[in-house]
């Protein structure tokens, strides 16, 4: 199986590669993905949105022969669930990474915009629950992977349209939360709790992990990654 992986924000195709190993030696072909304008300067970077995002991974899909499964972390999960949206006829599935999928018109998050553009804030600005299980010298290793991100991107709205994306499975690969404590808490977060609701074949697997499991437990993450694929 082809499968397109999408990092989150302030992260390029290189955060994959502790994951990517477990996925080739499964047998499946990876496509990393750095997404446009990362850490470029607001001059080059200012006009870069969600829909770019989008954009370019579709672009992935559609320069692969065959079904393809997408897999989204954390901010890249709202591109991998645009991408399921545009294509849902070539995506076998969508394997959300500590996030969910997004409702229409909803964006990332809101972080400081410095000089144009969204610097990677650093690894003390998350909760310590995101975190934890990242060590001092794993901090030290990839803060310097981390890029800014265009002004745009984290806030802007995502444009879904295509009811078709229902039909696509998802698998959910949750830091903290299996299914039943996520059940207990979906309701609650209002349109997303809709969005989750209307997908057809959906499951919660609970990594045990904080945010980042590509850098914490990137040999777990693959494998889960690697049985939702074969699911």
């Amino acid at each position: 199986m082809d499968i397109i992986l999408i990092p989150g924000l302030w992260l390029d195709a290189s955060s994959w590669e502790d994951v990517t190993p477990t996925l080739e030696r499964a047998g499946h072909r990876v496509h990393p993905l750095t997404m446009p304008g990362l850490g470029e300067p607001a001059a080059a970077s200012s006009d870069v949105g969600i829909a770019d995002w989008i954009a370019a991974g579709v672009a992935a899909v559609d320069a692969i022969d065959g079904d393809v499964v997408v897999v989204g972390h954390s901010g890249g999960g709202n591109v991998a669930w645009g991408v399921a949206d545009a294509r849902p006829d070539r995506v076998r599935r969508v394997v959300f990474v500590d996030t969910v999928p997004p409702p229409p018109g909803n964006g990332i998050s809101e972080f400081e915009i410095v000089d144009g553009v969204v610097p990677f804030p650093g690894w003390d600005f998350f909760p310590d629950e995101d975190v934890n299980d990242l060590d001092e010298a794993t901090r030290a290793r990839t803060a310097p992977l981390a890029q800014s991100v265009p002004a745009r991107v984290p806030t802007d709205g995502i444009a879904l349209e295509n009811a078709e994306r229902y039909r696509v499975p998802v698998t959910l690969l949750m830091g903290g939360l299996d299914q039943p404590t996520f059940d207990g808490m979906i309701d609650q977060w209002g349109p997303y709790a809709d969005e989750y609701r209307a997908i057809e074949d959906a499951e919660i697997v609970r990594i045990g992990s904080g945010h980042w499991p590509q850098f914490s437990t990137p040999a777990r993450l693959g494998e889960l990654i690697v049985a939702a694929v074969t699911r």
